[in-house]
């Protein structure tokens, strides 16, 4: 069964996590029973993480431990943590940025309760129908699905023009929740980068010819085999030359800060898409490789991302960054950390393993080009003989 075509989901109209889900229903109605069944059966493949609303009064900490007798005496936040696990013990509600922090660190959101809130919903049906009456008076919104416990309950649930499950077909709801997850995967765009200053090669890079067309073409043409549209980022200054060649650009609306500055350039335009970025100075790039790269893609993930397998390095200038990224690329460049490598290797990457490093070496300077020209050219003469 696959969603409903009500599916409306994106990055910025999403509460929480771009891929939540919430699960509501009385008391009784089985819905931490079923959230359990979930994650027992999520949890191998993904990251998962659970926000409980609703509850009654709770305490996270015993009467006279250290934490509890700091928080009595006033402080109005406590953290506690070992080598293992860590807790924020905080008056108040969280405050939902504050929350969405926290969670996009998960590849999936499942939340039990707050059907109040527009969250797309898994609607749990108890016997007496009461949660139905409540959608027919239009008192809870974005339901995706109905679960229902026994066959009259189904048949009601199905006059609400919405797909309905069993509640105890567990992969029926999870074949459910993964085509709906795969429903909202944010499209993919790329981004040629050509913004750099080319000083130590003399001359700019983007407009070196090393198969028969000029890079700043070939590496846009890369992208367009996977990609839904491409752009040029380049500087202000740039615009003018580079869109006289026919392609859109995004001009740099950051300066100073290297590569960082065309990807938040990029999904300031386009916040709700995922961007594959690829420098214009890669000229030993492949479609193949590239389409690997978008084939292995994670979107659950803040980013995808090549690994060299002999170093370990992660490639940051040709690289797939999901929307949930930029908040925290946002934060670590107010706090001076414009680095995209050091982005990829301190989040949860998905990473695909390169054999050939120099199918990603950079070429900068007009030694590097001369090597780069040698290799293509025996690359197109073939294997001797």
């Amino acid at each position: 069964m696959t969603p409903s075509g009500q599916v409306r989901h994106s990055y910025s109209s999403s509460t929480f996590h771009p891929f939540e889900l919430a699960v509501c229903g009385f008391s009784g109605s089985g819905k931490t029973t079923l959230v359990k069944r979930l994650v027992t059966r999520l949890a191998g493949r993904y990251k998962i993480a659970y926000f409980k609303h609703g509850c009654h009064r709770f305490d996270i900490d015993r009467k006279g431990k250290d934490s509890e007798v700091i928080k009595a005496a006033g402080a109005q936040t406590v953290i506690i943590s070992d080598p293992l696990k860590h807790a924020l013990i905080a008056d108040g509600v969280p405050a939902q940025l504050w929350t969405r922090t926290v969670v996009e660190q998960s590849d999936i959101l499942l939340v039990e309760g707050l059907k109040e809130l527009p969250l797309p919903k898994l609607l749990m049906i108890d016997q007496e129908c009461s949660m139905l009456e409540l959608l027919d008076r239009g008192g809870i919104s974005n339901v995706q699905l109905i679960v229902t416990p026994d066959e009259d309950s189904k048949a009601r649930a199905e006059r609400c023009g919405v797909p309905v499950l069993d509640r105890d077909d567990t992969d029926g709801i999870l074949d459910f929740i993964e085509h709906y997850y795969r429903a909202i995967t944010p499209p993919l765009y790329g981004l040629v980068l050509a913004g750099g200053r080319s000083s130590r090669m003399g001359h700019d890079k983007a407009l070196i010819d090393y198969h028969g067309q000029k890079q700043l073409f070939h590496t846009a043409s890369l992208l367009d085999s996977v990609c839904r549209k491409t752009w040029i980022s380049c500087r202000a200054e740039q615009v003018a030359t580079y869109a006289g060649y026919g392609r859109e650009c995004i001009p740099d609306a950051y300066t100073g800060i290297g590569p960082i500055a065309a990807l938040l350039s990029a999904q300031q335009a386009e916040p709700d898409a995922a961007w594959l970025i690829l420098a214009c100075d890669i000229p030993l790039m492949t479609g193949e490789l590239i389409g690997d790269l978008a084939r292995r893609r994670h979107p659950m993930a803040p980013a995808t991302a090549f690994r060299h397998r002999e170093s370990g390095k992660v490639e940051p200038l040709a690289a797939i960054y999901e929307p949930k990224s930029r908040p925290a690329l946002l934060l670590r460049h107010a706090f001076g950390n414009n680095s995209l490598a050091s982005y990829l290797q301190d989040m949860a990457t998905g990473l695909v393993e390169l054999e050939d490093a120099a199918q990603l070496r950079n070429v900068n300077n007009p030694r590097e080009r001369l090597d780069a020209e040698r290799l293509l050219s025996q690359q197109a003469q073939g294997p001797l003989l």
